[in-house]
Order: structure tokens, then C-alpha cells, then sequence
């Protein structure tokens, strides 16, 4: 696409192109579309169709599901309320969530839910930010009693009925013990569905109409928000999980009368946007230009800083690790980085292409979003194919192989 300088290589493009387009020419990936950021210069591809069996082709403001890729763009909400001092780090969280006051804590993951320990302290806000408040989505634990309540109280998305609105989720979510201690361990998920009602209640108005008004707006992210209205739903594809035994493409989701087709009763932070490349790229590019869109700024820098480094303990990461070692025959292996900030993953261990210091996460979706300090690059690969397979895995890791191969400066 052009003639390219800041330090991409026409070779390496290339490259990049071949091995997405080989993705799509298997069959398995009906469409694509990427992009890679580089201070100034930006490429883009849209390979392939909107649907597994033709139809319309992807285009650059294809609309897509982000899944978990959400978790990285909803925090910002939070970081704007701590910019503020609308919230502290260590304010405690039940004045706004009393639901979480006088929490109970199993004696053991896997115990009977009532047999409990109380709770050594409060959950304050920190707890929630960094993932750590004591409950989440631990793929390392399914079968338990607490995996199976949260599962049947509808505390999580992806099941056939969807969420119930924010307070209803609370006062379920208040009804369960905590699987760990407040501050002690990382769990994956639910905090980030967790934050948006904190912001709300903290904001006075609604999660999405907050992100709007703080973030989408004043970074130009038009299309990005928790559905699609009916004069855009054209440019949303069919979401796929393909079925694992033998690949055919089971749709999800469809455009018209799918989950995204009309405002959710739950907007959720941890899965729940729509958006496009261009969209996520001024994201990402605000975060690598510490708080700045242009000479507007959203963030503060050390909002920035927090978001975007590692802020685990040690004693925090074993479940974090746990969940990259131990679960990469679920996640195809996705997932391995070591560290997490606020609402992403952040790298602290070289164990592929990416340095240390790379941050944002993937998406179940198909989506896969990061950003790198060192190399002033932002990578945005989205598909509709769900990770019931692991073709959407396999083409984000071959998209990362190449993309770092063909940085040239």
C-alpha cells in the first residue's frame, strides 16, 4: 500500500500481506482486516469477505466484535475518574458498591460455598483495577461450586442469556463468596465487568454514555461503543465459532437481531464493544504518546504509566502465570506475557518476537490489539472467527511473527 518510510520495509509488508492472505486462502479465516502503526505512517489491509461463504468484502471500517479487547479501552473510564480524584487507588469501593461490603472468602477454591473465612479486609478501588478483588474467571478451576454459580447466575457473557442490568448483576455477584483474599491473587474477567458499574455509579451516568463522552468522543472513535445502530449494522460481519470436531462454521452472532444489533442491558468492560482498526489505533497511539491525542490530552502521563506497566506482585502473578503455562491447549497460546497492568497484559519476559514492554490483550473473537513502547508500534489484526478453533490464534501469532520482522530502523 504505497510507498512506505518510518521504518516499515516494503519486503516486510509484503510478508505481512502473504501470511495473512494464506490465512484466508485456507478457508478457515473468511476475512480480515489489519493494521500496524508507526509514529506517522500507518498500513492497512481487508482481505477476504465479510461472510465464510462470500458476499461482501472487508473494508477498513469493518465493524467488529473486540471481545476482551475491550478490557484495555473500557479502563480508561477509570483512569479519567483517578485523573480527576473522582476515585482514589486505595478508596474503599463498598461506598459506591455496597454489595461488596463484608465479604466472606472460601476456605478453599474448590470447598462448598459456605464454608467460608471472613474477609481480612476491604476491597478498595486498586483491587478492581488490577484484577485482584478476589473473583474472576479461573479456567484452572472449572467444575468448582464458585466457577459453577457464577456461571449460573449469569455473571459473565457468552452464555445464551445475557446479562441482567448493572444493579441486578451486582446484587447476584454480592451473593457469592470471594475465591481469594482482596489484593491476593489475579483472576481474569470480572473485575473488568466490575469496573464499568463502579464508573457509572461513580459518574453519575451511564458506563457508555461516560466512555462517550470522556474517551470515544474526544479521540474521534465514532464507531466504537457497546452496539451497532441499525444505519451501520451492514458493516458488521457474522461472528463464527466454528465447531471444534469438525470446523464448520457455526454463526454466533448475527448482524440484524444479534446481540449487538441494539444497546445490552449490561454494557460490559470486559467484552462488550464494537469497533474498527482506526478506532483502536487512536487508542493505542493516545496510550504511546502518554496521555496525548495530537495536542489534546486525554490521559494524564502517570495514568499512562500505571495503566501500562506491570503492577503485579510476585505473589499476584501465580494465577496470571497459571493461566498462560498451564491453559494454552484452551487459549491455543494466547496469552503469554507474564505481566498485567490496568485491563491488559503487559510483557516482562521475552518469549517471542515482542520485547519487553509491549502491552494490550486478545479477544475470543478473533481480535488481537497491542501496542509497544520501544518501537513506537501499534498492531491491530481483527477477524469474526471465534476461538472455539485455533485458526483466529494461529493467524494473530503469525501477523506478530511477521510484523516484527519488518521493522527495518
Amino acid at each position: 500500500m504505497g510507498q512506505s518510510s518510518g521504518g516499515f520495509s516494503e519486503a516486510g509488508l509484503r510478508k505481512v500481506r502473504d501470511v495473512l492472505a494464506r490465512h484466508v486462502d485456507s478457508g478457515r479465516i473468511p476475512g480480515l482486516v489489519a493494521l500496524v502503526g508507526r509514529g506517522d505512517e500507518t498500513y492497512v489491509e481487508a482481505i477476504g469477505t465479510m461472510s465464510h461463504d462470500g458476499g461482501s468484502p472487508m473494508r477498513r471500517d469493518t465493524i467488529f466484535r473486540m471481545a476482551s479487547t475491550s478490557k484495555p479501552v473500557t479502563m480508561a473510564a477509570a483512569m479519567v475518574l483517578l485523573d480527576e480524584c473522582g476515585l482514589r487507588l486505595d478508596d474503599l469501593v463498598e461506598q459506591w458498591l455496597p454489595e461488596l461490603a463484608d465479604r466472606r472468602v472460601l476456605k478453599r477454591i474448590d470447598g462448598p460455598l459456605d464454608d467460608t473465612v471472613p474477609a481480612r479486609r476491604p476491597i478498595t478501588v486498586r483491587d478492581v483495577l488490577t484484577s485482584t478483588f478476589g473473583l474472576g474467571m479461573d479456567m484452572t478451576s472449572l467444575g468448582t461450586p464458585i466457577m459453577n454459580a457464577v456461571f449460573e447466575q449469569g455473571l459473565t457473557p457468552d452464555l445464551p442469556t445475557p446479562m441482567p442490568e448493572p444493579d441486578e448483576w451486582m446484587r447476584r455477584l454480592g451473593t457469592l463468596p470471594l475465591m481469594h483474599q482482596p489484593g491476593e491473587q489475579w483472576q481474569y474477567h470480572i473485575a473488568s465487568d466490575l469496573l464499568g458499574v463502579l464508573v457509572a455509579r461513580v459518574a453519575g451516568q451511564s458506563f457508555e454514555t461516560f466512555l462517550r463522552e470522556r474517551v470515544f468522543g474526544p479521540l474521534g472513535m465514532k464507531d466504537t461503543g457497546f452496539h451497532v445502530p441499525a444505519d451501520r449494522i451492514d458493516r458488521l460481519p457474522p461472528l463464527y465459532a466454528p465447531d471444534p470436531q469438525t470446523g464448520e462454521f457455526t454463526v454466533w452472532d448475527e448482524p440484524a437481531n444479534g446481540r449487538w444489533s441494539r444497546p445490552p442491558a449490561f454494557p460490559g468492560g470486559g467484552g462488550g464493544l464494537v469497533s474498527t482498526v482506526d478506532d483502536y489505533h487512536a487508542y493505542f497511539r493516545m496510550l504511546l504518546n502518554r496521555g496525548m491525542h495530537g495536542s489534546e490530552r486525554i490521559l494524564s502521563r502517570p495514568a499512562v504509566e500505571l495503566m501500562t506497566g506491570n503492577r503485579l506482585t510476585p505473589e499476584q502473578t501465580a494465577t496470571r502465570t497459571a493461566m498462560a503455562r498451564d491453559n494454552v491447549h484452551v487459549s491455543y497460546g494466547q496469552g503469554q506475557h507474564g505481566g498485567w497492568g490496568f485491563g491488559m497484559a503487559v510483557r516482562t519476559y521475552r518469549g517471542d518476537y515482542a520485547p519487553v514492554g509491549q502491552f494490550g490483550w486478545d479477544g475470543g473473537s478473533g481480535t488481537t490489539t497491542y501496542a509497544d513502547p520501544e518501537n513506537r508500534l501499534v498492531g491491530i489484526l481483527l477477524t469474526q472467527v471465534g476461538m472455539s478453533v485455533p485458526h483466529a490464534a494461529r493467524l494473530a501469532q503469525d501477523f506478530w511473527t511477521t510484523v516484527y520482522q519488518e521493522i527495518v530502523d
